[in-house]
């Protein structure tokens, strides 16, 4: 069984198989490593082809610099994205910035994370919160 997933670096989608860890796995196109990924800062462009195209889940981080719990849970929140390569994609809304995004998914306070499969979200959590108790939220939806 094989899965579609979005590159970090180029945006192509690629097919992998579908593993509980990988070893190796590098995009097809660009050929860069797409493990141990930070989480990708993102616009309503690119969330919406992520979204898509992605056949594994996607957990958004909906944050503004000037939030300082968002700010304390992004090395929490970068840890978990390492963890969950492949398995559970991470990004990052910029609220300030892309307060369009903020409106449409009715985010009314931060750091609120949804967890989407496709375009659906499955379940949203509003919060700092610990690496542990992300990856383990992040695990439901595999």
């Amino acid at each position: 069984m094989s899965v579609k997933v979005v590159c970090p670096h180029c945006g192509k989608v690629n097919r992998i198989p579908k593993r509980e860890s990988y070893a190796k796995a590098n995009c097809g196109h660009c050929k860069e490593s797409m493990l141990n990924q930070k989480p990708l800062e993102v616009d309503k462009d690119a969330l919406l082809h992520i979204l898509v195209n992605s056949e594994i889940p996607v957990m958004v981080d909906f944050w503004a610099p000037w939030c300082g719990p968002c700010i304390q849970m992004a090395p929490a929140f970068e840890e978990a994205s390492r963890e969950m390569s492949l398995r559970v994609q991470f990004l990052k809304v910029n609220t300030q910035e892309h307060q369009d995004l903020g409106a449409i998914y009715g985010i009314e306070s931060i750091p609120t994370m949804i967890v989407f499969k496709g375009t659906k979200e499955q379940e949203r959590i509003s919060g700092a919160m610990s690496s542990a108790r992300l990856i383990s939220w992040a695990k439901q939806f595999i």
